[in-house]
Order: C-alpha cells, then structure tokens, then sequence
C-alpha cells in the first residue's frame, strides 16, 4: 500500500494549502523544550565521558561499554545540531549558530557546510533526475545494467552493509567532513577549516587528559556506534516499501514527503535517544518543525498520522533493497535483478 495513497484517503479534501497551515502552529520554536534537551542530552553526555575517564584510569575495557552509550546520546546530539541547521530548534538564528557549532563539534561536523548540503537533499529528495546530494547511492536497474564492471563492483560495495553502516560513517565523519566541496560558497568552505582547527584543539585537550591513544580509542568507538545508527536511521527514512521516486515534472514535493520519507515506529526509549526522527514524513513536510514538535505535529491530523508505519522489525527488510525498478516502480534486490538479466538473455 503506498503511503500517500493512505494519507489521501484518510482526508481526501486536504490542500497543499491545508497542510501548510495544519504544520504551521508546530513551526514555532519553544526556548523552554529547547532548553531542556540540551540539559538532559548535554550533560549526560558530558558525564559519561567523565565516568570513561575514571574507567580508563583503570582499563580501556571498562570504560568501551559506556562508550556504546555514549554513542546513543551523540545521535541525539547530532539531530540538536540537525535543527539548528533548519533554522528550528531555536528562534534566533545566532543562537542556531552557536548552538550548531558547538553540537557539530561534538559529531565532526561543520555546521554551515553541513547545513548548505542537507538543504540539497532536502530539495532533491525523491527525484530520480537530482540524485546525488545527501543521500544514499541508489542506481536503477536499468542504470546499474549499464555501468561498467568497475562501477559495478564500487556501486556493491557501496551498498554491502559493513562498507554502509560500519566504514562508510566512520569515512564521513572523519575523512569527508573535514574537506569542503568546491561548490559550496566561501563561508560554507570556511566553516569547514574553523571546525578542523576546533577539533585539533579538542583533541589536544582530551588527549592531555585521558592520553592521545586512550581518547582516540574512545572518541571513534563513540563515532562508530553513533554513526552506524544514524546512517541507519537515514538509509530507512528513505530506503523502504513503497518509498516514492519520480523523474523531473512528474515529482512532488508533498508526495515525495509523505511517501518518500518514512514513519519509522521505534520504542519509546530508541525514539527518545533518536530525537524523534523518525517522523521524517512530518520533517520533509515542515523542516522548520523541530523535534520536539514531531510527534505532536503527527499525531494532529488523520493525514499525518495514518500514514503506514515502517516497524523496527519490519525495517530490517530494506537490508536487502539495492536497486529502483523504474518498471515496477519499487526497490528490489539483486535476486530481481538476475531474473531480468535471464530475461534479457544476458
């Protein structure tokens, strides 16, 4: 069943009009909310990093098991630093800046180059024509078919879930952000080198405290845990059944929202630790909606909230998505594309 197809029949009168003014009230940031994650995200995080430095005081192997947790917790900064970028989390835009900054230097990441290539993906999503920007490779059938055997064997790598979700985010976080695009404009460039120096300063400063070799063990185990979920979390929301792909006029920004972004049910705790991000429908509607505001905003109108929910047991399925069948107009498998290739006689 396609997601929008849900959404319409359960308010088939609802407007592009309509739902913009149906998100609006959930657009606006609140200082107090705001105020509160930073304090029960923050500060957890800065004291599982004073528990590790006792730990490891005594063994690097007690303190690894609170670096695990602490990895949960840089997710949840990571969509702090998320809202920001959108303008959303607070209401001045400085303070976005400032807050943004300081939670990009937490995950490694620049915060105006960063937010310059999220608006991309936010823009491109679920169009065929404008892949490429933020967001997973993803080659049609007849793509791949074409491709060379090297292109071929970098695109299956490229997909393999130890190069996605163990190397690939340890490559982003620490190799890819760290060099800035030659089209971003020179602030969004220079946000880049500012965050570089920054983290050479961080790591001076932990690495006196704990010892270089002890902090980077901890610092990347940290990474790891928190980047490997979050590109999981992002492959989902736009990696499932009934996920909306369109070429050029015939895509929609609403229908590319609502069927092209995910409403991953998680449990209440994996949600709390992923800053409700898995209402990504309601976020590709409203990027201005922080948060938050996510599940207030979705629970407000048959429209969002009866769009079908991909489940934590029911996700594990889109492991074995590689390719969009433009025919079929669905994500398949390789076992799908040997049957065409029988077909085709090759």
């Amino acid at each position: 069943m396609q997601t929008t197809k849900a959404a319409c029949e359960a308010s088939p009168t609802t407007s592009v009009a309509e739902w913009k003014e149906l998100v609006a009230r959930f657009q606006q940031p609140s200082t107090g909310r705001a105020v509160r994650q930073l304090l029960n995200t923050l500060l957890p995080y800065g004291a599982l990093w004073y528990a590790m430095y006792l730990c490891a005081s005594y063994s690097l192997w007690l303190a690894l098991p609170l670096a695990v947790v602490a990895g949960a917790f840089l997710v949840r900064i990571f969509i702090i630093f998320h809202d920001c970028g959108h303008g959303s989390f607070l209401k001045s835009r400085g303070a976005n800046a400032v807050v943004g900054f300081i939670s990009g230097l937490l995950t490694f990441t620049p915060y105006f180059h960063w937010r310059w290539e999220h608006s991309l993906h936010h823009a491109s999503s679920g169009d065929l024509d404008r892949r490429g920007s933020g967001d997973i490779w993803t080659l049609t059938v007849e793509e791949y078919l074409a491709s060379s055997r090297l292109k071929r064997l970098a695109y299956r790598l490229a997909r393999n879930p130890l190069i996605l979700f163990v190397f690939g985010p340890l490559y982003l976080f620490l190799v890819q952000h760290r060099i800035p695009s030659r089209r971003a404009n020179l602030r969004d460039r220079l946000s880049v080198w500012w965050m570089n120096l920054a983290l050479l300063c961080w790591i001076w400063g932990m690495g006196s405290l704990f010892g270089l070799g002890t902090f980077l063990v901890l610092q990347l185990s940290v990474i790891l845990v928190a980047g490997a979920a979050g590109v999981w979390l992002f492959y989902v929301q736009h990696q499932f059944d009934g996920v909306y792909w369109e070429r050029g006029e015939e895509w929609d920004f609403t229908a590319a929202a609502l069927q092209g972004s995910s409403y991953y049910k998680l449990p209440r705790i994996l949600q709390w630790f992923s800053g409700n991000i898995g209402f990504h429908h309601i976020h590709h509607l409203s990027p201005r909606i922080a948060n938050y505001n996510l599940e207030r905003c979705h629970n407000s109108h048959p429209l969002f909230s009866n769009v079908k929910a991909v489940t934590l047991l029911g996700s594990l399925k889109s492991m074995t998505y590689r390719l969009w069948d433009e025919q079929r107009r669905e994500l398949v498998g390789y076992r799908r594309l040997r049957e065409i290739r029988r077909g085709l006689g090759c």
